[in-house]
């Protein structure tokens, strides 16, 4: 496939993807609200801490795909049928067996750790204790349908994502309004609500990949050689995982420690603000990832080269675009959408697209590292960096709640610059480019967008500020990611794109 059709089908792919968000964007901020009026603070801030089990597992749920959608891609792209459906067979086992010890830790460690170390009002611990099984079971089940979701992301069918996630938004936007009509405790009804959503998209997935795939019909299959390269590679990245866990999740439960139910809500809020951004840009990198692992594959290095670069470059314009005024108008945005504002929500939603504005730069940079399959010393000296993050958020708590999120950010810093080195060192990635071409072009259009509009900011408020703000921000994002962050061909691709949407004759 050549160059010309790859950028189409990553502009098709991504504009399916973009059709999705747009929609259960809104859904999804509409929905977030009603929980929280329908809860009230204190029982959002117990399910944030005890479904943060979820959080907890879904890391393992993302080095499982990391792991597993190497391997297949890589397959797919070298046109190996037969190794294929042996990839997708022996995953199919080991996740099996994977949610079996998560469902066994779970209801061991998991549950004395529930009862003994978090604090949780004693009148809530009750209902806490049953979210907490229907948490564990959903973990189980996004373990178990991971292979096929590799199946869809692998094959580029981005259509499928853009019904599917339309379809789960609705799905969770009933179940918010049903809460109003509870015939039980709102907790515990919510917890089985959004459990029966997992199972039903979970059973679409699947039916989906038989019908479609081939090499997704699961037979039992085993290959000792196989399983250890697997399990080497995804070794590594189950050990990036417990680090994160570390950082992340126990950062929740210090959060928890330290400051109790209530800040774990503020925290609870960032989280979603923050998800329901980045989903412009997670659907951008949705439907570049394949193609940068099948690149390597094909070894197709300039083009490898040019995708991660022109990729980092676009993760962080994308997500600028959304998440910068957001930032500047949170308090405003906050009274408008939420019923209840959490003290600190404010504050932890700005820093927290701060850390994610600059993460997701270098997302196709770890990627490439990834699909490269020489993980092992990446990981390891990277998940010893993810690991600091425990001490410092320990350290941090004690003088301010937003120790929580600044620790973070000091580590990710970090490990950005190492991500580069080791990528450089891999396959010859050359850094004075990435720099040059991606980096200083995001800091320039960041220099040119932010000042004016953070002035409004200060100076005026409601809706006058917002609106002026909006406008101010956007006008000057345009000029300079279209004349400072984009180069002569992709500016020239943009307008010709903008003059047939529009039959301009420019």
């Amino acid at each position: 496939m050549t160059t010309s059709e790859n950028n189409k089908r990553i502009a098709k792919n991504t504009l399916f993807l973009y059709f999705r968000s747009i929609l259960t964007l809104g859904v999804g901020l509409y929905t977030s609200r009603e929980v929280l009026a329908q809860l009230g603070v204190e029982d959002f801030g117990v399910y944030n801490v005890v479904g943060g089990v979820i959080v907890m597992f879904s890391f393992i749920q993302n080095a499982m795909h990391s792991a597993t959608g190497r391997f297949f891609t890589f397959d797919l792209g070298k046109g190996d049928f037969e190794a294929l459906k042996k990839t997708f067979s022996l995953s199919v086992v080991i996740h099996i067996f994977t949610a079996l010890i998560i469902l066994i830790l779970g209801e061991t460690v998991g549950l004395w750790f529930l009862n003994t170390q978090l604090v949780i009002p004693e009148e809530r611990i009750e209902a806490a204790n049953f979210v907490y099984q229907f948490t564990i079971f959903t973990a189980c089940i996004g373990i178990l349908q991971m292979p096929y979701m590799v199946a869809i992301n692998a094959h580029e069918r981005m259509k499928v994502y853009a019904y599917a996630g339309i379809a789960d938004a609705v799905f969770k936007l009933v179940v918010a309004l049903a809460l109003g009509f509870a015939p039980v405790d709102k907790l515990k009804f919510y917890a089985v609500l959004l459990f029966s959503v997992y199972v039903v998209m979970a059973v679409f997935y699947r039916v989906y990949c038989l019908r479609n795939f081939p090499e997704t019909r699961f037979k039992w299959f085993w290959d000792g050689k196989m399983f250890r390269e697997r399990m080497g590679f995804g070794g590594y990245e189950l050990l990036g995982v417990a680090s994160a866990i570390l950082a992340v999740q126990g950062g929740i439960f210090l959060l928890n420690r330290f400051y109790g139910v209530l800040l774990n809500a503020a925290n609870g809020v960032s989280q979603q603000v923050v998800n329901a951004t980045q989903q412009f840009t997670n659907n951008f990198f949705a439907a570049v990832n394949p193609q940068i692992t099948k690149t390597l594959a094909t070894g197709e290095m300039d083009y490898f080269y040019k995708l991660i670069i022109r990729s980092s470059k676009f993760c962080f314009l994308l997500s600028f675009m959304f998440m910068t005024p957001l930032a500047l108008q949170i308090d405003f945005v906050l009274g408008l959408w939420l019923k209840i504002v959490p003290d600190y929500a404010g504050i932890f939603c700005q820093l927290a697209i701060a850390n994610t504005l600059v993460w997701i730069s270098f997302w196709p940079i770890f990627h490439g590292i990834l699909s490269t399959g020489k993980n092992k010393k990446f990981r390891i000296i990277d998940s010893f960096m993810v690991m600091l993050i425990f001490p410092l958020v320990y350290f941090g708590l004690h003088f301010s709640p937003i120790g929580y999120i600044c620790s973070q950010i000091f580590v990710n810093f970090f490990r950005m610059i190492y991500a580069v080195l080791s990528l450089r060192k891999l396959t010859g990635f050359s850094i004075r480019r990435f720099v040059s071409q991606s980096l200083v072009k995001c800091f320039a259009v960041g220099a040119i967008s932010i000042p004016l509009p953070f002035y409004i900011t200060l100076k005026m408020s409601g809706w006058q500020g917002f609106l002026t703000c909006l406008g101010t921000f956007f006008t000057l994002f345009a000029v300079s990611a279209l004349f400072v962050g984009l180069n002569g061909n992709e500016r020239g691709e943009v307008l010709e794109w903008i003059k047939k949407k529009l039959q301009l004759p420019i």
